[in-house]
């Protein structure tokens, strides 16, 4: 009865939302759902390219958009809510030893083997509990993305937050966005710039596992 229930809670989305019906403005770039990403496909589950999440952390990102907004700067989004089944995905493609295609772009500095063991990628990630997002800054006065000093999914320590390597300017823009969402309540990580998790997420120890689509939620 109690594997039923658990198998039950995962695939129920009745806690999530549309992120862009709660921040009408943000950008939404789903990589997983295209083939730009480290994989080089586009990854299981991912239906549709749009954000879900679960709607205590769409009301934190909302609070992060309109100081943001006030700033000159919009969000844009490339993962939120990531199901359990596109996490294996990563995982069986890590096993696979030949697939390099992405290496140049993604992680030309690390062995394949090492994107785990370092932390870059996970066999249980935390986007699968709903409440972590990656995103970034846009300018609105270019409409262009913000110089962060290394781009979403670059895997190496120039994606360290505090990586030294990186101009003033580059650094005080991942402040701008890391102050932000840690005055709306998220917590940010060591290795990754872009990555953020809802302190008080409302599923600490429940990794969902139904697909990425308005259509899912709406059921």
């Amino acid at each position: 009865m109690e594997a039923d229930f658990r198998q039950m809670a995962e695939r129920d989305s009745s806690g999530f939302v549309l992120l862009a019906d709660y921040v009408p403005s943000i950008v939404q770039e789903i990589r997983y759902y295209s083939t730009y990403n480290f994989v080089g496909d586009r990854i299981d589950s991912y239906e549709e390219p749009c954000a879900l999440i679960t709607r205590e952390a769409a009301r934190a990102v909302k609070a992060v958009a309109g100081e943001m907004a006030a700033r000159g700067y919009r969000l844009k989004v490339f993962d939120a809510y990531r199901p359990a089944t596109a996490v294996r995905h990563f995982v069986l493609w890590g096993i696979e030893d030949l697939d390099l295609r992405m290496k140049p772009f993604f992680y030309p500095e690390l062995d394949k083997t090492d994107l785990f063991k370092l932390g870059y990628i996970a066999k249980q990630s935390s986007h699968s509990r709903g409440s972590t997002i990656d995103l970034t800054l846009l300018d609105m006065a270019t409409g262009k993305e913000v110089d962060m000093g290394s781009p979403f999914d670059y895997f190496g320590e120039a994606s360290h937050p505090d990586f030294q390597g990186v101009t003033a300017e580059q650094h005080a823009n991942r402040m701008t966005l890391q102050h932000a969402m840690v005055r709306a309540g998220f917590e940010p990580i060591d290795c990754e710039w872009w990555h953020f998790t809802l302190r008080d997420e409302p599923y600490p120890y429940t990794y969902f596992d139904f697909p990425v689509s308005a259509q899912y939620l709406r059921r």
